[in-house]
């Protein structure tokens, strides 16, 4: 099927639904494979932060490379059709050149959103339904409205998913997956709402089998003095397979989460060749850089992690 054929198929098999024909949809339904989007997660010391970061802190100039927001986002120059509420439960589809006020649901496989700004709201703006693979997700920008929390810019509960040059802010967790690829990516200006805890990429445990997660080439700023830019749990079973490389991360109680938890020792977690940033927190994180790292576990890396300001290596 050509790619006109196919979008215009698309049109035929979206539906744009009230909340309530989503509720079985919800990123905290009940049940067994509940995902707990509000792990409790406090600093290893008592004393409470004073720091206040203004969200224009994460607004200075990136260099080295590093995605932005010119080089993330929506393409230049494309207008957008301006929509409610879309649900996609087309195989193959592609969703582009709009603006969604509400939630994206994902309910087929092998789905493309491009080009498409989301202002989400409630547990998610864009979300890969359990049962459902293959989406990419690329040069979109991802919201919330500020006021209306907003839970997740992205949240996986299927299988492999790709998140590319996407711009993702004003949310308390930008991505949620044990597995897939994020890259090219600017996470930034994050928004706290009482009881959050506020992370960029974050896992909660094992990828699917067969599957890894790889954060590659993003720019992660959390300004708030809590949490991290990315977070490695065992919330529900043991941390492996993860590849982190070459990011600019900064902010947080700490930067990273390195995987370490009451399941397992993590393995083959590499964080490498990734540029910490003190512009936000003189040690990176609000209490530092890492923690939570097991550099025992088989395969566990962690090399080639230097300062932004100085190039000084970094040690777990």
């Amino acid at each position: 099927m050509t790619s006109s054929l196919r979008r215009l198929t698309f049109l035929a098999v979206v539906a744009v639904l009230p909340a309530a024909a989503l509720a079985g949809c919800a990123g905290r339904d009940a049940g067994p494979d509940t995902r707990d989007p509000l792990p409790s997660r406090t600093p290893a010391t008592s004393a409470s932060p004073t720091v206040a970061v203004s969200p224009t802190g994460t607004e200075a100039p990136i260099g080295g490379g590093f995605p932005s927001a010119q080089t993330t986002g929506l393409r230049p120059g494309v207008p957008l059709k301006k929509v409610g509420e879309v649900t996609v439960m087309k195989e193959g589809a592609v969703v582009e050149n709009l603006e969604v006020h509400g939630k994206l649901n994902i309910k087929a496989n092998n789905v493309t959103v491009r080009n498409v700004r989301v202002i989400g709201e409630g547990d998610w703006s864009i979300i890969q339904a359990e049962g459902f693979s293959g989406a990419v997700i690329e040069d979109c920008e991802i919201s919330g409205d500020g006021t209306v929390k907003a839970q997740w810019g992205v949240l996986n509960q299927g299988g492999p998913i790709t998140v590319r040059r996407a711009n993702i802010h004003t949310v308390s967790n930008s991505f949620g997956s044990d597995h897939g690829l994020i890259e090219d990516s600017y996470l930034h200006d994050f928004k706290e709402f009482p009881g959050d805890h506020v992370t960029g990429p974050q896992a909660n445990g094992s990828p699917q089998k067969g599957l890894s997660l790889t954060i590659r080439h993003n720019t992660i700023l959390n300004q708030l003095s809590q949490t991290s830019a990315i977070s490695l749990y065992q919330d529900f079973s043991r941390a492996h397979d993860v590849l982190i490389e070459n990011n600019l991360l900064g902010g947080g109680g700490y930067a990273i989460y390195g995987g370490a938890g009451k399941f397992g020792t993590p393995t083959n977690i590499k964080i490498l060749n990734n540029v910490f940033t003190r512009r936000l927190f003189p040690k990176g994180g609000f209490w530092g850089p890492i923690t939570y790292f097991e550099p025992k576990g088989e395969g566990n890396r962690f090399e080639g992690n230097v300062w932004e300001d100085t190039r000084e290596a970094i040690k777990p």
